[in-house]
């Protein structure tokens, strides 16, 4: 940050509609918004003392989509991705993520996401949220990312193809993310599918000191340049599917770029 500021005072700068109450349209909170934000920034800052490149490559306002790699067994990656928009951008602004459906189950979880602009993943509130100009985070490799053993922790899995559509249908530039960390935070060697549905989560990452405790591993998060694609969204799908690579090539690009990056600084 430019000067220390507090939480609350981020969140006051923070450019959303909040009524007299404290609360927006889409029912997020200042109050719970202050809250997680004070447990996230001590994770981002003291943690995993995350690394933020290419800031510079978000707009400052106006709607575009945050695309980004996943891995790490539960989403650590999106968590700081989510306090680097607040901690590290003036004005600051707020990442909202299509949060799994399985949240829905969890009434405290449900709650919190809820509060804090993390909303389930429909296209139909995508689709809104972008219409009103706001900042939407994207993780198109799903819960496959997540899923992604230690030795997989850089590669990227296939993409959906939704999100091209919707970037599309609303006119929004992309934004891609390259994260590194998330996988070594969480360095998962074994997934357990069917404890995972006793559960009603897609599975239980298990790694070599058993408990899915996330590390003080370093993270770092590698914005690059906005990328803007043509079209309304109806194009066929070998249109749209070459889009989907443009963009997980340039989230590649990032991630290698990166890797190199952290390979000279331990060299130095």
């Amino acid at each position: 940050m430019a000067r220390e500021e507090s939480i609350a005072e981020r969140v006051d700068r923070l450019e959303l509609p909040f009524n007299e109450f404290g609360v927006d349209p889409y029912g997020i909170s200042k109050k719970h918004l202050a809250l997680a934000s004070s447990v996230m920034a001590f994770l981002y800052r003291y943690y995993f003392r995350v690394r933020c490149y290419g800031i510079e490559h978000v707009p400052k306002r106006g709607r575009a989509m945050l695309v980004g790699n996943h891995s790490g067994g539960y989403a650590v990656d999106g968590a700081m991705v989510v306090t680097s928009m607040f901690l590290e951008m003036d004005p600051p602004r707020l990442a909202q993520g299509m949060a799994e459906k399985f949240l829905n189950k969890f009434p405290i979880a449900s709650l919190w996401t809820s509060r804090t602009g993390q909303f389930t993943g429909l296209p139909e509130h995508a689709h809104r949220l972008l219409e009103d100009d706001r900042l939407l985070m994207v993780f198109p490799e799903g819960a496959r990312g997540t899923a992604k053993l230690f030795r997989e922790r850089y590669s990227l899995v296939d993409f959906g193809t939704g999100f091209i559509r919707l970037a599309l249908q609303t006119r929004t530039p992309i934004v891609p993310v390259g994260i590194l960390g998330g996988g070594t935070a969480v360095p998962t060697v074994a997934n357990l599918y069917k404890l995972g549905r006793l559960f009603g989560v897609p599975y239980i990452p298990v790694t070599p000191y058993l408990l899915p405790l996330p590390l003080p591993a370093p993270v770092e998060l590698h914005y690059g340049e906005p990328l803007t694609f043509t079209g309304t969204g109806d194009e066929d799908d070998d249109v749209i599917t070459g889009y989907v690579e443009q963009v997980k090539s340039s989230i590649a690009g990032l991630i290698e770029r990166g890797r190199e990056l952290r390979h000279r600084r331990r060299e130095s």
